[in-house]
């Protein structure tokens, strides 16, 4: 793969960074490529670990934990507002991600990311289907994480 080619591909990666809550299908993401649909999506995967639809649902995702952590927005809200439309797919795809309905997580307390700088708590809190493959969960990796800075901040 060229300098080029992964020059193309973070340009459709920012699209769907920024634009994750408009409707985006692989041939929009693509043509913000300047490829095929069917080479973008292997150009994609191969750079990026994830087909480009599982990375855009993932950001959605991660969206959606940080305003379900804020708990002013029903789980049907959050839903509409990161882009998706179907309640119920939503829901499946968080819970696959995620580990936990939206609901429980909206309902789980939080404060260990509220005294947590936004910056780290959004890389703690991201969801990750590559640490799935790794056989790492979110749970076990954010775990270890608080015991290091834990046991950093120890005397």
């Amino acid at each position: 793969m060229t300098p080029e080619d992964l020059a193309h591909l973070r340009r459709a990666r920012d699209l769907m960074d920024r634009d994750y809550a408009r409707p985006l299908d692989v041939p929009a993401m693509a043509r913000q490529a300047l490829m095929s649909p069917s080479h973008f999506s292997r150009q994609f995967r191969a750079a990026y670990g994830e087909t480009p639809y599982s990375y855009l649902m993932t950001r959605r995702i991660e969206r959606a934990m940080a305003l379900l952590r804020r708990g002013d927005l029903s789980v049907t809200d959050v839903c509409m507002e990161v882009g998706c439309t179907s309640l119920g797919s939503f829901s499946a795809r968080f819970t696959e991600i995620v580990g936990e309905t939206p609901s429980a997580y909206r309902a789980r307390c939080h404060d260990a990311t509220a005294m947590v700088p936004a910056c780290v708590a959004k890389i703690w809190t991201r969801p990750s289907r590559i640490k799935e493959a790794l056989g790492q969960s979110a749970c076990v990796t954010s775990v270890a994480w608080k015991s290091r800075s834990h046991t950093a901040s120890s005397p």
